[in-house]
């Protein structure tokens, strides 16, 4: 070896004077819209979920409240996936949004019986 040459990097590590080739940006988008997307929709519904146990945990004699808080749920449901639909650039105003009322209707179905 003489004195100017460097020594080979390995091929698993980055050389910052040789950069590699971009990445295709329009695919490595599509995974990211949907990885956020499903995060969104999931953490929103996780969150209308625990609205509506909170809402059947509270005391009967707070009806008005239990009643508050699967309507909340619901709004928050609805939210949710019109984020969703708003993260892939498509319009929220869709029939899906129904899906939201989900837990809202089973917790006042459970909270009115």
């Amino acid at each position: 070896m003489t004195v100017n040459e460097q020594p080979r990097r390995p091929r698993h590590l980055m050389d910052p004077d040789n950069p590699v080739r971009p990445v295709n940006d329009k695919s490595l988008t599509r995974v990211q819209q949907w990885v956020m997307s499903v995060l969104a929709v999931f953490t929103v519904a996780h969150l209308a979920v625990g609205m509506v146990i909170g809402a059947v945990a509270i005391d009967p004699a707070f009806q008005s409240s239990r009643v508050g808080l699967c309507i909340i749920a619901g709004a928050f449901g609805v939210l949710g996936l019109a984020g969703g639909f708003l993260i892939h650039r498509r319009s929220p105003l869709t029939p899906w949004l129904a899906l939201g009322l989900l837990p809202a209707l089973v917790g006042l179905w459970i909270v009115l019986r």
